[in-house]
């Protein structure tokens, strides 16, 4: 409101011309008849002798609730109908559709209404009856109101403010925690409904499905709502009161909101932060030890929810059943993740706080992240690896007494049990009868635990992390996860040394040098499969030679005499006999049949 809108009137008298309001809301100058003229101001009139009377008031609509009383020096807003005590309508605020607004106390209005609307409240219902001295006297308004005439105004009361009320706060309910508060110039999504001082509803962002996004203490917001958000606390409920002079003022706002109404705001406040904020980064657990922490390049597996600042989850790895996978710090996620999973040990468990432009900014993501929205994930990290990564060995127990340790071509038997890094058991060979066998180097085990199964001895024990490049890949196979590294327990049972790639026996000494004349026991120039066998069979048993390794003999062997029985007539002559010479550089010593 403003104070050059209202003239202080000058001295009454009998004889002056009544100065009333020509809308029934501010002082004109002079006039002798107008439109509206029920609240003109009363100075001083002629009075017909006779008994003095005093309004009478009606309150025949009392409000349950009742938050404050009109006194002297108030603003007011009320409609009102003007009636003569036979009930002819001589005025109406709701006939122009503008409520009365004035101050009571400052002649403002008829000196009867003044009198006769103190103590009201809100939404308060008032018949009052007002004497011709209390109105407009012995000479009337025109040819509205004839003199010496008892007027009854019937009011409800919408508005009522002071020039020295500020804010008023109301806490309705608060989070059990709280870190943050606003602050000036933080960026704030906030639910709300809106309605005038009488209950009017003007606006709720609950209607739209959308939130009031605004920077507090810029200007954004009517001053009232800039002081009210200060220090509230995401999920806290507050009720605010803002007078006119904090809100829209004497204009107000559009067809909603008249001139001169206080604003009743009831606040949600859903998120809060500030264009200068980074990531947040809570460790809630922490492994020990942490052997190594990741850092960009790596590839990583975790888990995670992901919510609103308001808790509101929006998306679960959980839901879908699945580990989210990607590289760190090349650009495959938003910005704050991708910069909240550097530094991170397997099996830790952190919160990650990320503000809209570490995020999904402005325009949010799909139907369920707003624009401008702070994104809360919680993160479980189940394994990460790079690329050149090796395969990692250690050593559990090692046995004092270790004549030989496992190569490749070796056949051997070992126990193991096999989980993600997170704990989750896969395999274990505890649920067979015999221990895993295998032949080292035969490429019918992953890469990475052929590797870690060499040079042990038998009854080693170890630990063993295999990266996924060297275990089942980005498809997995089965229940092991695509990309998951894996942890092995292992221990060597027993061992066989084997032969080189190609061979089927090799000689553990020097060949006989008339080697033919060996295999042949009777003399005759020729050997037959059963001298063969007999022959092999023994050098194994004197310890001179070694047949592969996880066959059966008797097959080894029968291939052993069709490599050298080159006529296949079933008999091995000293021109058929023929060593193969072991290219294998390492192997140069050893010759096989």
């Amino acid at each position: 409101m403003q104070q050059s809108n209202k003239q202080k009137a000058p001295e009454a008298t009998s004889q002056q011309i009544f100065h009333v309001y020509t809308s029934g809301l501010l002082l004109q100058e002079p006039t002798t008849v107008v439109l509206s003229l029920l609240l003109a101001t009363w100075f001083s009139v002629e009075c017909n002798p006779g008994p003095i009377d005093d309004i009478a008031v009606d309150r025949y609509f009392i409000p349950k609730s009742c938050f404050r009383e009109v006194k002297s020096g108030d603003f007011v807003r009320y409609h009102y109908n003007g009636t003569f005590t036979d009930g002819k309508l001589f005025d109406s605020s709701y006939d122009r559709g503008a409520a009365f607004f004035g101050q009571v106390g400052q002649k403002w209005q008829i000196a009867g209404v003044d009198k006769g609307i103190l103590g009201m409240c809100v939404n308060e219902h008032r018949r009052i009856t007002v004497p011709p001295h209390l109105a407009y006297g012995s000479q009337g308004a025109g040819d509205k109101v004839p003199p010496d005439t008892t007027l009854v105004f019937d009011l409800v009361l919408l508005d009522i403010f002071n020039r020295a009320d500020q804010v008023q706060t109301k806490v309705i309910s608060t989070p059990k925690e709280c870190k943050r508060s606003v602050m000036r110039t933080d960026f704030v999504r906030f639910h709300f409904n809106g309605t005038l001082l009488d209950g009017t509803v003007f606006d709720s962002s609950y209607k739209r499905s959308q939130t009031q996004d605004s920077v507090v203490g810029e200007g954004w917001l009517i001053k009232g709502l800039d002081e009210g958000l200060l220090g509230m606390c995401v999920g806290e409920i507050r009720h605010f009161i803002i007078p006119p002079f904090l809100a829209f003022g004497e204009k107000g706002y559009g067809t909603e909101i008249p001139p001169h109404a206080s604003l009743v705001y009831h606040i949600l406040l859903e998120d809060l932060h500030n264009p200068k904020d980074d990531i947040v980064v809570e460790v809630v657990e922490a492994p020990e030890p942490c052997t190594r922490k990741s850092v960009a390049g790596d590839y990583i597996r975790y888990n995670y929810n992901a919510s609103l600042l308001n808790g509101i989850t929006f998306d679960s790895s959980y839901q879908h059943n699945q580990t989210y996978n990607t590289y760190i710090g090349m650009g495959y996620m938003i910005s704050g993740i991708d910069k909240g999973l550097q530094g991170v040990c397997t099996g830790e468990r952190r919160r990650i706080i990320l503000p809209p432009h570490l995020a999904y900014g402005q325009q949010g993501a799909g139907k369920d992240i707003p624009g401008s929205a702070v994104l809360v994930f919680d993160i479980h990290v189940i394994d990460f690896h790079n690329v050149k990564d090796p395969v990692h060995v250690e050593t559990t127990h090692k046995p004092e007494v270790c004549n030989e340790t496992s190569e490749v071509n070796d056949f051997i038997e070992y126990h193991y049990n096999c989980s993600l890094l997170d704990g989750t058991l896969l395999f274990t060979s505890r649920d067979y009868e015999t221990p895993q066998d295998v032949v080292l180097g035969g490429g019918k085990i992953i890469d990475g635990l052929d590797e870690a199964l060499r040079n042990m001895c038998v009854g080693e024990r170890r630990t063993v992390i295999v990266p996924p490049h060297l275990g089942h890949g980005e498809k997995g196979a089965g229940i092991v996860p695509g990309s998951a590294v894996l942890r092995f327990e292992l221990e060597l049972v027993s061992l066989q040394k084997g032969v080189p790639e190609g061979y089927l026996f090799i000689w553990l000494e020097e060949s006989p040098v008339q080697l033919f004349e060996a295999l042949d026991s009777n003399q005759d120039q020729q050997v037959p499969l059963e001298e063969f066998s007999q022959f092999i069979k023994q050098q194994v048993l004197e310890g001179k030679g070694r047949l592969k390794p996880a066959q059966d003999p008797d097959s080894v062997i029968r291939d052993m005499f069709k490599n050298q029985d080159r006529n296949a007539d079933g008999l091995i002559t000293q021109d058929e006999l023929k060593l193969k010479v072991d290219e294998d550089v390492e192997k140069t010593r050893h010759e096989e049949l």
